[in-house]
């Protein structure tokens, strides 16, 4: 799908109006908790509806959560989504939906790290192992790493932080020989690329980044390929009671009547940033998909339509991590914060973040960059005067 065809059908999905009739623009936000029925029979009859929405009390789900779903499903190209309360919600509430104890699960070295935490502790103490495997594994180094009770492998791509782009299609057919399921957080790669064309059996979204796109907003999104996961996710989600307010919800739908434009200037405006860096001497390397550098560029040639806004810049090893965060906090035009998808541009220095266990991890101190909307002329001149002062606090 074009950018082109993107805005198209953003305007048009997830707002539930009946043609014909004099409405609204948006739609409205519908809060509630309980939900009346004029008979026995009626609330028997909607109780038996399992895995619809807004069954007989409103954290099984409501109108406004139900557009967003459904507008999210189409994005992702799957066949049905459970929003839930954040994107760690979405990452452990997939895991745990399609896990189980005495199971194992295989996890990308590079995961976010609140997901690596909830695999080392949680899953743990509930019976599942996991295994850390190098983002960049080769098909036969990840089946010697499968298991009888491999339930699950694990994807992110890119990777948090260190960008590497994974192989999914190969991680798929792997999986899927084992009779285990994959798990993508696709959330850098939301519309450019498409899970379920490339094997993966449930997409994960932090609809906080670019769907929302605003900053104001908490949500995240679980996104299956057929009916058979869909009733596992669902029976898992309705005993956690996993929900997302409805006034985020309508927030996120909001956002997203202009995310592909968001996305398609953001986008271009990175890989300018991006590039601009790549030719400074101060940086060793620039960690963006699209670039040449970045581990798993042939897979990002081969499987994507495109890029977005987030990417990593390493430092050559003369310049210390205190100078790094001093170059940081100089910024004007680019936040210091720890997010990203929204209209704003942000910095996180990332060195001494990133855990690794079986993988290696860039060398020299590191920052995350998250490009918004401001022009481009004046995100260079800040990084130009960010850049004198991490001179300077190196000399």
């Amino acid at each position: 799908m074009s950018w082109s065809d993107l805005n198209g059908r953003l305007a048009q999905i997830g707002r539930g109006h009946a043609h014909g009739e004099p409405h609204f623009v948006n739609p409205s936000v519908a809060r509630g908790s309980t939900v009346l029925f004029e008979s026995m029979e009626a609330m028997r009859a909607r109780s038996a509806q399992r895995y619809e929405h807004q069954l007989i009390y409103g954290a099984m789900g409501g109108p406004t959560q139900a557009l967003l779903e459904e507008a999210i499903a189409v994005i992702e190209g799957g066949a049905h989504t459970q929003v839930v309360s954040s994107g760690l919600a979405a990452c452990t509430t997939a895991l745990l939906s399609f896990l189980g104890a005495g199971g194992h699960c295989l996890v990308p070295d590079s995961v976010y790290g609140p997901t690596r935490r909830f695999c080392d502790t949680m899953l743990r103490r509930l019976g599942v192992e996991t295994t850390y495997y190098d983002p960049l594994i080769d098909a036969a180094s990840l089946r010697a790493l499968m298991r009888p009770t491999t339930q699950v492998v694990f994807a992110e791509s890119p990777g948090s932080h260190s960008f590497e782009v994974q192989d999914v299609p190969s991680l798929a057919r792997v999986a899927h020989e084992h009779g285990a399921k994959l798990i993508l957080d696709n959330t850098w790669g939301i519309h450019v690329f498409q899970p379920f064309r490339h094997g993966v059996d449930v997409s994960i979204q932090a609809l906080t980044k670019y769907p929302a796109g605003h900053s104001d907003a908490i949500v995240g999104a679980i996104t299956v390929a057929d009916e058979v996961d869909w009733v596992t996710l669902r029976d898992s989600v309705v005993q956690m009671g996993q929900f997302a307010s409805p006034d985020d919800c309508w927030l996120v739908l909001r956002g997203l009547r202009t995310m592909g434009i968001r996305l398609e200037q953001q986008s271009r405006a990175a890989l300018e940033v991006a590039s601009w860096l790549r030719e400074r001497p101060e940086v060793a390397r620039v960690l963006h998909p699209a670039l040449p550098d970045c581990p798993g560029h042939e897979y990002f040639l081969r499987d994507f339509s495109g890029a977005t806004s987030l990417f990593g810049v390493v430092f050559h090893e003369r310049y210390t991590a205190s100078a790094v965060e001093d170059m940081a906090g100089a910024l004007g035009v680019f936040g210091l914060g720890a997010s990203w998808g929204g209209y704003e541009s942000l910095v996180l220095p990332t060195t001494g973040t990133i855990t690794r266990t079986v993988s290696r991890a860039e060398s020299g101190p590191a920052l995350r960059l998250h490009v918004g909307l401001e022009p481009v002329p004046s995100l260079l001149a800040d990084l130009e005067g960010g850049l004198a002062v991490l001179r300077e606090a190196s000399s």
